[in-house]
């Protein structure tokens, strides 16, 4: 989706003129490094729940649905520098046909990446608010069979959301959209989490033992949640001032960065392997075992 992943490129000359902030380029290696690291941790989380029947749970499908999403960001940029390569050793035709059709994939790509993140992490959200308000009734409520047809719909509905994003792209409606789901996710996540954090406050005596060991998750979440929105928000924020204000000379200083809040999201994909790892002792041991070749 040219018209929102390379906004960078796309800032007329007579706006940058009108800014005297310098313009922050980093290189691609740093990118490409950065996004290998990403993609190697998550499919090591992957590989942790699937190797590991302790972990062939609900939750840790939802953990592994974001695993996935933070996956598909870094194959995004890993898949996006090669490209670049390929036509600067002049092996592939600039603006051509391949490129174009490769664009449109790799675009897709980055839109499921954040549209895949928002849901898994909504989910997650909603699995932690049953988990501790409903703890009797967890395991009939959140089944293998609901977790499974849950995430497949997320997935679909992602990806048809995605593609459809990438074909409308130059539309303002689609930008709109784009980046009001953003928020729109965002609140109900928070005031999910608002909901849950008040009532365990006011019924902390009612609360059971095994609620009080499950706000560790509620926990764990609103980390990976400020995580997410301090990777994601200067990304999203990018996107509103290139539509609404292209031209103005401070909304043009702020895109100067745009390399720099590139980075950040690929930075998403690399830090919530750690925090799977520090707030879960299980993933923490299956991490040690693949690590060190331990069998299970």
């Amino acid at each position: 989706m040219k018209h929102l992943i390379n906004l960078y490129e796309n800032i007329n000359d007579t706006a940058r003129n009108n800014s005297d902030c310098p313009h922050v380029v980093l290189p691609e290696e740093i990118f490409f490094t950065i996004s290998i690291i990403g993609l190697l941790e998550n499919l090591i989380v992957l590989l942790a729940v699937i190797k590991n029947k302790n972990l062939q749970a609900p939750m840790y499908f939802f953990i592994c649905s974001l695993a996935i999403s933070d996956m598909l960001g870094s194959l995004y940029k890993i898949l996006e520098n090669i490209l670049i390569m390929f036509r600067n050793t002049g092996y592939l035709k600039p603006h051509g046909d391949f490129e174009t059709t490769a664009d449109d994939i790799l675009d897709s790509l980055f839109i499921l990446s954040l549209l895949g993140s928002i849901f898994s992490l909504s989910v997650i959200a909603a699995d932690r608010y049953v988990t501790i308000f409903h703890a009797l009734q967890y395991h009939s409520i959140v089944t293998m069979r609901r977790a499974i047809v849950v995430l497949m719909v997320i997935w679909i509905c992602c990806t048809c959301s995605g593609i459809t994003m990438v074909i409308f792209s130059h539309h303002i409606p689609t930008v709109i959209t784009f980046t009001l789901l953003f928020p729109l996710i965002l609140v109900f996540i928070l005031c999910l989490y608002m909901h849950m954090f008040l009532l365990a406050r006011s019924h902390v005596r009612k609360i059971t033992t095994i609620s009080r060991a499950n706000m560790k998750g509620a926990v764990t979440l609103t980390i990976l949640l400020g995580v997410f929105i301090f990777c994601w928000a200067p990304f999203i924020l990018h996107v509103l001032l290139m539509t609404f204000c292209p031209n103005n000379p401070y909304c043009v200083c702020y895109m100067s960065l745009f390399q720099v809040n590139g980075m950040l999201i690929m930075c998403n994909a690399v830090i919530d392997p750690f925090i799977y790892a520090f707030r879960s002792p299980e993933l923490r041991e299956a991490f040690k075992k693949m690590i060190f070749c331990s069998r299970y």
